[in-house]
Order: C-alpha cells, then structure tokens, then sequence
C-alpha cells in the first residue's frame, strides 16, 4: 500500500509541475504581448498626434515668425491634452525647441534622432526622455515648396498605455487553480482504485493469506489437480496423489504419462465441464468436478477436484439417478441459449427441466430484462412485480398463471422469498405452507385441488444480476421434492441465468447501437425551396452500418447534397459516420466547393485511422474508410458542382424521363490520401430529378452491380412522379430479399429562382457609388413589396460595400435575392476574409461588421475564383 501511495503522490507532483508551468507560460506570454501591444499603440498614438499637428494651417507662418514659442506653446499643450500624448514639441530645423510641457526646457536641443526627418522623413523610435521612456514620432513641417522649415514630435509614456494583461492575469490564476484542483481529485481517486484493488492488504498480509491457502489445500479431505493447458500437472494436493496413486515429482509431467485410467485422463486433458462425473479408479470410484480455468480470461488449462465415492456403490439407484442429473444439466447446456432472445432462452430452459426433472416448469423475468435493462433492486421486504414469460408441462388446464401475466408476488410467498433474498427456496409440502397461500387464497387453493404438492423457486441470478425467478412444480403421483433437488434446480437455473443475461445484454447492445446509429442520422429536412427531397434508410437486417446522407442549406439560397458509406459494421462503423456527417456539416459552414470539402474529409478519415492504429497497441487495427458524394445546387443558376470519393455515380432524371449517370470524376476513397478530388458542374433544368444513393441499393451478393444499375434506370425512366413515389417504386425495385448492407437512397428535384427574385448591380470602386445602391436597393424593395426592411438592408449594404471599396479593388457586384429570407451580397476581388471582432475606445472604424452581424440573421464569407462573397440574411416580416 505504501508504494501504490507513493506513485500516487508522484503522480500528483507531477500533475501539479505541469500546471503551474503552464500558468508561468501564460503569464510570461501575456506580460510580453501586453509590452508588445502597450509599443505599438504608443507609437500610432505619437505619430497621428505629430502628423496631425505638423499639418495644422499657419504653422509654416508661425515657425518664420519673430515668436514661435509665445503662439506655440499654448497650442501644442492644448493638442497634447486633447490627443491623449505625454508631449508635443515644435523645433526648429535644428531641433532647437520651441514648446515643451516643461517650460524650462524651452530653448535646449531636442533629444533623439532627426536627421532623417530633417531630410523631410518620418522618424519613430523608444527613448528615455525627460519623461520616462517614451516612443516619441518626429514628423517634418514643409512649406509650400517642400522645403523643411522645422519639425513636430509626439510621444507617450510606453507605461501611460493600458492592456489587457490585467483583465487577463486573474483568468490564468484560476484556470490553474482549477487544473490544481482537478488533479488533486484524479489523484486521489487513482489511490482509492489501488486501495480497492489490493482490498487494503500490504506485502505481508498478501504473503500470509498465500501461506494459508497452500495449508488449507494440502489438508483438505478432497483431491485437487491443476492442469496447464499444454496438459502437465501444475498442481496436485496430498489427498489428490493419495487417491490417484500420483509420483512425488507429478509436478511438470503430462498426464498420459501417469499410468491413469484413460478416462480420467481424457477428463483432466479435456478441460471440458464436469460436475459429480463418477469414474473408476482401481478399486474406487471418484466423483469429478472439472472446470476450465480460462472462462473469464485466465491462463488455459484446468482444474478438478476428487471425492472418494466407492460406498456409492451400495447405492446403485442413487449412481443411477446422479447419472441421470448430469445428463440433464449436459443436455440443459447444450439445448439452453442457442440464440440470443430472453424470452426464448426462458422457454427452452423451462422445456428442459419438465418432464425429466419437474413436472411443470415457469420462467418468470422482470419486465426491464425483456428490454435488455438491469431490473431494479428491490427495497427491504418489497414484493417482486414479475412476467411469466415461460410455462411447460401438461397438460394444459392448470390454475397456474398464463405465461405473459405480469404477477405482482406477496412478500411471504416463497417466490417473493426468493427473488428478494437471492437464494433457492425448497417447499416439499405445498399444503402445509402458510407463506405460499397468501399469494391468492382462490388461486392456491385451485392449485392444491389440481394436485400440485412441492415447488422448489430458484433466483436467477448472472454477473451480480437478479433477472427473475424459476418455478419447478410437482404434482400427482410425483415424489415430493428433496433437498438433493435443490442443488440440482440451482445448477439449471445458474446456467440459464447466464444464458438469460447474455440474452439481455445483446438485447440492450443492440438497441444502443440501433439507437446510436439513428440518432446519428437526420431526424428530418431543413426548410428549404432549391429542392423537392424525399429519402429512404434501410438499415441491414443484422448488426448496423455507416450508411448516412444529410440536406445541409448554404448561403445565397443554395443546398448541399450529401451520400456516404463507411467501409464495416458495428458500432465502430455507426460512430465513425456520425464523425463523419458532423465534419461535413462543419466544413459545408465555410462554404468550400465539392473538391476542397472531400479533400479535408480525406485528411480527418487518414488522421482517424491513425488513432485506430495507435489503439490497437500492436492488435488489428479497424480501418475507417468511407466513400462519399458531396453536391452543391443553386438555385439562381440552375447548375450543380459534385465530387465523390470512392462512391456510386449518382442519376439525373430530366425532366421529360430521359435518366442519365454523368460521368463524374472517380476520386479515391477517403482515408487513401496522396490524390486530389475533382468536381464536375452540371446545369440542370428546372423539374429534374438528382438521385443518391448507396452501393447496397444496387449490389448484392445474388446481383451484379451492372445489372443494379439498369434495373434503376428503368425504375427512374418515368414522368409525373413525385420524389416520395420516386423512393417507394426504386426501394420496391431494387431491395433484395435478405439485406446484408444498409441502404440510403435520397431524391432531390430542382426548383430554379425566378429572375424577378433576383437583382444585381455592378458598382464602381468608389465612396461616392453607395448612395447610389441605396436608391437602388430601396426601389427594388419597394418592387417586392418589403419597404419594412428597406432601413437595415440600406444600412447592411453601405457596411459591405464600403468595406468591399476600402479593402478591395476592382468592380464591386451587388445582389439580392428574395427567397425564404432576404439575402444581400457583395462580391469583390479580394480574398481577405473580414473579422467580427470589438473597437477599441480609440479606433476610428472596425465596427462595420458588428452592425452587420447584429442586424442580420447570419452573415459569412463564401469564396470564388474571382475574390469573395460577403453575405448576409434577414427574416422576411
């Protein structure tokens, strides 16, 4: 224990050295941007002030006047308070002083560099003036000839800027608090693990309990042989060598070189399950149990223990009745769990156990096990609600509760009994049992008339689990039940708990994954108008897979079209296309054509299929390939971009029935890397028809892709259908008699923009053509009827196009389209993407976009070959 707190604690040292090493590089980092920032704004401060003032009008008169300083000096102090700087000084050519905020200063030489100011320059530099350090501008004063007749400078104190280092200091401090704090706790819930693990036992209580086990097993009554998987004794106790007449150096020899009967030799090599299996040796007989060491992840080999059981052969009946008990737990693990339903396993446990052990059998589950759920546990003395789910026996007119009844069982009543305690229940006389009878007095005295006289109820318990109860009744001529068929009863219903569990543990993967798989999935379509869209999911019949498609609106009134299968099944399979559709829904925000999207999704698959790799720690490693298709239409112009990766041509249906594939270039899968995608256009009229799909719409193991592929042109190659009809007759078509992949089908048909929805302008590059789109804007507004919203279009406008004219060169393009929301478009030359961010106190601009974004719905950047798009939308009134 000392050590495992020991690497706890280093553990925690080390959390604690990584945190406060990463708040002293924040701080660090902050205090140099924070002198950084506090330089440059100094400087713009300093040289706008100097600029400003060495330009004022009558300042060349001044300077060749008889006194400078007497009109100067007052001047140059009202400047330095209004511009926010430390100093403003006007010299002579000579840099001899005229001003300064210190009058007694007045007169003496200027410090710093003005020798290339002097040569009609801009000089700015960090000095330690007679203020303090300072960044100080010295700008030029030239007449009308360009002649130098004297010279301005501005400075401010570097200590005089503020930054925001101080806003942000107490932000790093408690983000390393808090990482403190997270690794304290990780810490300790490291040490609690370990103190669980180890049950609190040091090296020398471990070594004690060791010494005791090895002196308990050498002196116990009953044989104990261990053997490896190679089929060499490990292990064999005093009794185990008494009674299979074993060498002293047993250890390390094979079984078959021991001189042992075959057949207990066969046993201990077998390492299949044995229970009370008697075998002869010499002049005994030996009751085996055998069971495999490695069902829960163990090394190989096997275990048995030896009973001396030669009086049994006095009792032949009863060797004979042992017999048959095995032979029915044999046939119980065999004929029980051969699938993986809970109601079944219910019913084959109860078809085993009656007639051969009971005359009549019931199962009876908690109603969450049915689901695939733990049932909940019950508190103190409640009664167990329970469902019959299995009855056995005949004949078939017993008072017993019909299987399908939800029984609420009172508390006394052995059922309740034994479901709340967890153990086996043995009732030999049914009509001398008072607990039993306070179930229903009517009903039991019904079952007592039919003739049942004994009952033995058995917990089915698995892995800690309670899922219900098992009932084996007796009746007539019957023997009452005996307490050697308890053990027997609990063996039966042990093995079918497991069964019965491992039933409901598949129930409830199965439903996560189904549930995963369709929560990954589109629940329904964006409101749009480009397209008429109906789909079709067909998940496989078994197991689930990455089939996905999506309906993603883009800006200027333009969808996107997404198909994609990843390569699988599994819940693997189901995760990775859900990381897939969200990467496509991120990158289709940044509005990238077909080719650049797929390119990125390329890299995310290879990048994932490293992960999968670096996880599997020298294991197979799950390959997360996928083939896509990805199309773009716009409405406005009626063409459409796509791009695939690896994925099935997809069809265009025209508007008079002809169907076609276009040939679109065949780019890799994704996740292959190394080859560029390539996007075809294609115009498409108003009324045709775009269909995606999967290749398990067209393949199948009994079909040839080919023959896919034509029976759905033909299905396609008719007129007046609507997309939802257009589905139901491909899926009716093409879907194969036992699905083995998924299948995505979407069918989208064009609607085009009409040209009264649209307007554009082309505008020169000049402040004086935004009034002019005002007017224009507000007539075209008032054309459609939407003069509510003719104030902040005119003002969204006038932001866009004055930043297109100040930022970009070249024609500007200004369009609007009235679709769903009102779209307003500014087109430019430029590539430079704007920023939202917030104006400083002291900024003159930078606030264009901030009105903009919060005056329209959503606004973004959209590149072209020629420049960029700025957009923004508005809700219509």
């Amino acid at each position: 224990m000392a050590r495992s707190r020991s690497v706890a604690g280093q553990m925690f040292v080390l959390q604690v050295l990584i945190v406060l090493l990463l708040v002293v590089a924040a701080v660090v980092t902050l205090l140099l941007q924070a002198r950084s920032d506090r330089f440059q704004a100094a400087r713009d401060r300093s040289l706008a002030a100097a600029q400003t003032f060495a330009h004022s009008p009558g300042l060349v008169q001044t300077l060749r006047g008889p006194d400078p300083t007497a009109v100067l000096q007052p001047l140059t102090e009202a400047a330095r308070m209004e511009g926010g700087v430390d100093f403003v000084v006007v010299t002579n050519r000579d840099g001899i002083r005229y001003t300064h905020p210190k009058p007694e200063l007045i007169g003496q030489k200027f410090i710093g560099t003005i020798g290339p100011s002097q040569q009609g320059g801009v000089t700015v530099e960090s000095v330690d003036g007679p203020l303090g350090e300072e960044v100080q501008a010295v700008v030029p004063v030239k007449d009308a000839r360009g002649t130098v007749v004297g010279l301005v400078s501005s400075g401010v104190k570097v200590s005089a800027v503020s930054s925001a280092f101080d806003r942000q200091l107490p932000v790093v401090l408690g983000a390393g608090a808090a990482g403190l704090a997270l690794a304290t706790a990780g810490t300790a819930l490291v040490s609690r693990r370990l103190r669980r693990q180890t049950h609190g036992l040091g090296p020398s209580e471990m070594t004690r309990m060791y010494e005791h086990h090895d002196a308990v097993l050498h002196a116990v009554r009953e044989g104990v042989v261990i053997v490896g998987g190679d089929g060499r004794v490990m292990l064999a106790n005093d009794e185990a060598r008494r009674l299979l007449d074993l060498p002293t150096d047993v250890e390390g020899r094979h079984v078959t070189s021991l001189g042992l009967d075959p057949r207990m030799a066969e046993l201990l090599v077998s390492r299949r399950v044995a229970t009370d299996e008697v075998l002869p040796v010499g002049d005994r007989l030996l009751a085996v149990n055998n069971r495999p060491t490695d069902r829960r992840g163990g090394p190989p080999g096997s275990v048995a223990t030896l009973r001396d059981s030669t009086e049994l052969r006095a009792l032949a009946g009863k060797a004979e009745a042992a017999r048959g008990r095995l032979r029915l737990l044999y046939d119980a693990s065999v004929s029980v769990g051969t699938t993986l339903d809970v109601k079944r396993t219910a019913e084959e446990l109860a078809q085993v156990a009656a007639p051969r052990f009971t005359d009549y059998a019931t199962v009876d589950l908690a109603e969450p096990v049915l689901r695939g759920e733990e049932p909940r546990a019950g508190v103190g003395g409640e009664a167990p609600q329970l469902r019959r789910v299995a009855l056995t026996g005949t004949p078939d007119d017993h008072p017993l509760y019909r299987a399908g009844e939800l029984i609420t069982f009172a508390a006394p009543t052995p059922q309740a009994t034994g479901f709340v305690g967890g153990h086996p229940v043995l009732v030999p006389d049914l009509a001398s049992s008072t607990a039993w009878r306070t179930q229903d007095p009517t009903r039991t005295q019904a079952v007592l008339d039919y003739g049942f006289h004994s009952l033995i109820t058995v917990p089915l318990k698995a892995r800690g689990v309670l899922m219900g109860i098992v009932n084996f009744w007796r009746t007539g001529e019957s023997e009452p039940f005996e307490e050697d068929d308890l053990s027997l009863a609990e063996e039966l219903a042990a093995r079918a708990a497991v069964c019965i569990d491992n039933a409901r543990r598949f129930t409830r993967e199965h439903a996560m994954a189904v549930t995963l798989q369709h929560s990954l999935l589109p629940r329904g379509l964006p409101e749009q108008n480009a397209l008429d869209i109906a789909y079709r999911y067909l998940p496989a019949q078994a197991g689930v897979g990455g089939d996905w498609f999506d309906v993603i609106p883009l800006s200027g009134t333009r969808v996107a079209l997404v198909v994609g299968d990843v390569v699988g099944h599994g819940l693997h399979a189901a995760a990775t296309m859900g990381r897939l559709r969200t990467a496509v829904q991120n990158f289709s925000t940044l509005d990238l054509p077909p080719d650049e999207l797929l390119g990125h999704l390329d890299e995310l698959v290879g990048r994932i299929d490293q992960e999968a790799e670096a996880a599997s720690a020298g294991g197979e490693a799950t390959i997360a390939g996928a083939t896509c298709l990805y199309a773009i239409y716009d409405p406005s112009s009626g063409t459409c971009q796509l791009a695939r990766a690896g994925h099935p041509l997809p069809a265009v249906v025209g508007p008079d029935g002809t169907v076609d594939f276009p040939e679109i270039p065949a780019g890799p899968p994704l996740g292959l890397g190394g080859l560029p995608f390539e996007a075809a256009e294609l115009r498409l009229p108003e009324g045709s028809s775009l269909v995606l799909y999967t290749d398990g719409l067209i393949e199948d193991r009994k079909r040839d892709i080919d023959i896919g592929l034509e029976i759905l042109r033909a299905t396609l190659a008719h007129v007046g259908r609507t997309p939802h009809e257009v589905c139901e007759a491909v899926i009716s078509a093409l879907l194969p008699a036992r699905q083995s992949d998924d299948i995505a089908l979407l069918v989208a048909r064009t609607r085009v923009l009409e040209p009264d929805r649209i307007a554009d302008w082309e505008l020169p590059s000049d402040p004086a053509a935004v009034a002019g789109a005002r007017a224009e804007v507000t007539r075209q507004l008032t054309r459609w009827g939407l003069e509510e919203t003719g104030f902040t279009t005119e003002l969204i406008l006038s932001e866009l196009i004055t930043n297109a004219i100040r930022y970009a060169s070249g024609p500007i393009g200004v369009r609007l389209l009235h679709d769903r929301t009102l779209i307003c478009e500014v087109s430019d030359t430029s590539s430079t993407s704007p920023h939202l961010r917030y104006a400083a106190a002291e900024d003159e601009g930078g606030r264009g976009l901030f009105l903009v974004a919060q005056l329209a719905e959503r606004w973004g950047t959209r590149y072209t070959p020629e420049g960029k798009v700025i957009w923004a939308e508005q809700l219509l009134p």
